[in-house]
């Protein structure tokens, strides 16, 4: 499944490492050195201004103007969605 991100940004469900809030990123000595180092290989997308948060996936980081809160109640919205069984067979016209 995709999730929306913000910032016209989708990315696959499974390919999420990490979520994490811009503050700790910010503060973090380890993740700023992270940071720049991906921002070196250019593997950063999204606007920094407006970040809120980080979503760190297995080849791209991105900065995203959503929440951490709001990110992880869409990624579990499409976990409870695949857990859904589908009877779409069963439904005669």
């Amino acid at each position: 499944m995709f999730i929306h991100i913000g910032d016209s940004n989708v990315i696959q469900s499974e390919d999420i490492v990490a979520i994490i809030d811009y503050n700790l990123v910010s503060s973090s000595t380890i993740m700023d050195e992270m940071m720049a180092t991906a921002h070196q290989k250019k593997q950063i997308i999204g606007p920094k201004k407006n970040a809120k948060s980080v979503m760190i996936t297995k080849n791209t980081i991105y900065y995203s103007s959503l929440s951490v809160t709001t990110l992880k109640k869409r990624s579990s919205m499409i976990r409870a969605i695949n857990k859904l069984d589908d009877y779409s067979d069963e439904i005669v016209p």
